[in-house]
């Protein structure tokens, strides 16, 4: 049988080419290795400390999110969360979300849809955390003259993306308490559309709602979101000890503003790992700086490997001490996509 061709992936290829051509186009070679040459690596070592920190307190607050369904060690959380993000370096498509449930499911002997719908959660919580750093930076960060337009687009981007969680957000809370009404509601709004839509998402929305399951308990959910800010202040330091290490001193919100900006890119779709398309919006945040061309592209290419290098290493390594295969996991979380689209 003829296998079809992925359009989404070679898309997503094409995506990436695409920013890595701009990226490069102007940059002289020899400017960016003399750039490369400068960094001092004790500030990479700590960018990829606070990187695990922040998989490590990932794994922390998804164990909250997990405890109605059962206490689950975070020997069993970590390794499956480095995975899920190993996977989404390498996978098309973010199959890393799938990949991370089926792991812990497999593990834990649990149900493959309770832990996926955790993870819905566990995005909202990231997208809330996110749209309250970048309050912080447009308030606090006063850009450069002449960023007036990147000023306006971080609104709008702002704006959209918290109507975009609220929706989402209120939707889910009306699936969880008045299902009946909600899903009645989903099949009047797909009426105009063929029959054998309504008739497979309907059901998945019943049984996905059922699988969401939040602990009630006010030590529980000031757990959920004490972490989601430890998990984006860790993330946000990585950047910030890039910038020291080429020797660029910004205040803090600086960084925020950066990944912010990267939080944007990567909802691009591109090439496994966000190639390109996370480099350049990485690279107009520090041009924003007056940062030199050939700096901002090294900056942005070591920020990229910190979190892209290490966490395929590690992912590697519990994987092998698993027992897994990539190819099994992929053909596994294929399934799981498959079902869920």
């Amino acid at each position: 049988m003829k296998k079809r061709v992925n359009i989404k992936f070679w898309l997503g290829i094409g995506v990436s080419v695409f920013f890595m051509a701009l990226l490069f186009r102007r940059i002289d070679f020899s400017q960016l290795a003399a750039a490369l040459r400068t960094v001092d690596y004790r500030f990479i070592v700590l960018a990829v400390l606070s990187t695990f920190v922040s998989y490590f307190l990932r794994a922390v607050r998804w164990r909250y999110l997990l405890i109605p369904e059962k206490p689950i060690p975070l020997s069993s959380l970590y390794p499956a969360t480095i995975i899920g993000y190993m996977a989404n370096n390498l996978l098309p498509a973010r199959l890393g979300e799938f990949v991370r449930a089926h792991v812990l499911a497999r593990r834990e002997g649990l149900e493959t849809p309770a832990v996926f719908a955790s993870l819905v959660i566990d995005r909202l919580l990231d997208g809330f955390t996110v749209l309250l750093m970048l309050l912080t930076t447009m308030f606090t960060l006063r850009l450069p003259q002449g960023m007036a337009d990147a000023a306006t687009a971080l609104r709008v981007g702002g704006v959209a993306m918290f109507l975009l969680y609220l929706g989402v957000l209120i939707f889910l809370l009306l699936l969880k308490r008045q299902t009946m009404r909600t899903l009645a509601f989903v099949g009047w709004l797909l009426r105009p559309f063929p029959q054998g839509i309504s008739e497979r998402l309907i059901p998945l929305f019943g049984s996905f709602i059922s699988g969401i399951r939040m602990s009630a308990k006010g030590g529980h959910i000031a757990a959920m979101l004490v972490t989601s800010l430890l998990v984006w202040t860790f993330a946000v330091l990585p950047v910030d000890f890039v910038l020291q290490g080429f020797g660029i001193h910004l205040p803090i919100s600086a960084a925020m503003f950066i990944m912010v900006l990267l939080v944007f890119a990567v909802m691009v779709p591109a090439s496994p790992g966000f190639i390109g398309t996370y480099h350049y919006a990485c690279f107009k945040g520090l041009s924003a700086f007056g940062i030199a061309d050939s700096v901002s592209v090294s900056i942005a290419l070591v920020i990229h490997a910190v979190g892209f290098f290490p966490v395929i290493i590690a992912g590697l390594y519990h994987l092998w001490k698993e027992g897994l295969s990539l190819h099994a996991l992929e053909a596994a979380s294929h399934d799981k996509a498959n079902e869920t689209a």
